[in-house]
């Protein structure tokens, strides 16, 4: 039975056609994610803690296993509720997992220190952001080789699914620290919208960022109900969140009667060591916290994903950001993450500068320190910003391991061998 929710402008593929076969559009979506190399580095690269350090806190990869798992349960309550939707007209669980796994493709190794400490080094030359670079690698470089750079052939409906923000890096008045696109990836945001005009008052603050897909709605939710809850998990495992940590938090917080309720249930979990099924259960309350509600604006009459939205009850969005903020306070505030914080700015901008010395200054004595296929990359921009973004997209591709493993080889003279160079 056809889906009647979508259309040939959702199906589109950005790149030119591709050839289909038994699956669906959006299944092949799906298919060329998981099998892409891009995402399998995933394993290796932070979400909280240092990949490597525990063995039973979430990667980016399980993370994104889990966003997808929440998304495909948040499509299939929708459905169950019926109207407006029904068995021929319903929000693609195969589109809305594809979006979910595609969603932290672009983040760089060591988590937000890695991003953070990349948009410092590129501000001069177009910024750097994870959800930027994850259209990029969708639509450039996902398939990259040595005989050329290809895109996956994505749908409208998936890119647009992924996009979290759609404003450009020059459209702000100052530059942004995170929140937008590329300026080169307006030929993406025309594309998305099948190059309809975009409405002046999208361009006023953040309208345009907060405009999207109901796809990337899900998406978004069932990563905010992810992390919001999984995060408050790995910490209490490791041993970055206890209840002494918490109750000194929460004495600089303003806890109401909703929110000490939240952290006696928190405190009675820990105590009793149910904290992980307490909190799978909470998954499942934002799960059917959801509900669908139509919208009016002007891509409404070409595609059903912008004629309805996503409404989160207002508890549930609550709940989530107060264990986001606590997360954030308690965890990523830590010494520990701080010192990731300082490694992260310490291989990042070491091998930058080693990088651009060699190929970009080019001084009298030019070494070839990177893969052939990247020096490749980098010699053949003609302009620096090119060679700058060539030069981003190899460190923002390598996972943990990889990059320390790299600058261990180029600046530890007690480690590395000849092997390690083919």
């Amino acid at each position: 039975m056809a889906n009647r929710f979508y259309n040939a402008f959702d199906h589109e593929t950005y790149g030119g056609g591709r050839k289909r076969d038994y699956r669906s559009p959006f299944q092949i979506d799906r298919d060329r994610i998981i099998h892409a190399h891009a995402f399998r580095k995933l394993q290796s690269k932070t979400q909280v803690f240092l990949s490597g350090e525990y063995d039973f806190y979430r990667t980016r990869l399980t993370h994104s296993m889990e966003v997808a798992q929440i998304g495909r349960s948040i499509c299939q309550y929708l459905q169950s509720r019926g109207g407006p939707l029904s068995a021929d007209f319903y929000i693609d669980s195969d589109l809305v997992e594809a979006v979910c796994l595609a969603h932290d493709l672009g983040h760089p190794p060591f988590g937000h220190s890695g991003e953070r400490t990349l948009q410092e080094l590129m501000i001069k030359w177009g910024g750097f952001e994870g959800n930027a670079q994850t259209l990029r690698l969708l639509t450039g470089t996902i398939y990259q080789n040595e005989a050329g750079v290809r895109g996956m052939q994505p749908t409208r409906a998936l890119l647009d699914g992924v996009l979290k923000y759609k404003k450009l890096f020059s459209e702000f008045p100052q530059r942004p620290q995170n929140h937008f696109l590329y300026d080169p990836q307006a030929a993406e945001r025309e594309f998305v919208f099948g190059g309809a005009k975009l409405p002046r008052a999208l361009h006023v603050g953040e309208s345009l960022n907060a405009f999207k897909s109901v796809e990337c709605q899900i998406m978004d939710w069932a990563d905010d109900a992810a992390y919001s809850l999984n995060d408050i998990v790995d910490g209490v495992k490791a041993g970055f969140l206890t209840r002494e940590k918490v109750e000194l938090w929460a004495a600089g917080e303003a806890i109401d009667a909703p929110r000490q309720k939240l952290l006696d249930a928190l405190f009675d979990a820990i105590r009793h060591d149910r904290l992980e099924n307490v909190f799978s259960q909470k998954i499942g309350t934002f799960i059917t916290a959801c509900r669908l509600k139509e919208r009016e604006n002007f891509m409404a009459a070409s595609t059903n994903r912008y004629r309805f939205e996503l409404a989160v009850a207002p508890e549930a969005e609550k709940e989530a950001l107060f264990f986001k903020k606590m997360a954030n306070d308690i965890i990523f505030e830590s010494p520990q993450l701080q010192q990731i914080e300082h490694k992260a700015r310490r291989v990042l901008f070491d091998l930058w500068n080693s990088t651009w010395t060699n190929y970009v200054e080019k001084g009298p004595r030019v070494i070839n320190i990177l893969p052939v296929r990247v020096g490749k990359l980098i010699n053949s921009e003609p302009e620096r910003e090119g060679k700058a973004r060539q030069i981003c997209d190899f460190l923002a591709g390598l996972t943990d391991g990889m990059i320390v493993h790299t600058y261990r080889r180029l600046f530890d003279p007690e480690f590395g061998s000849l092997r390690d160079l083919t």
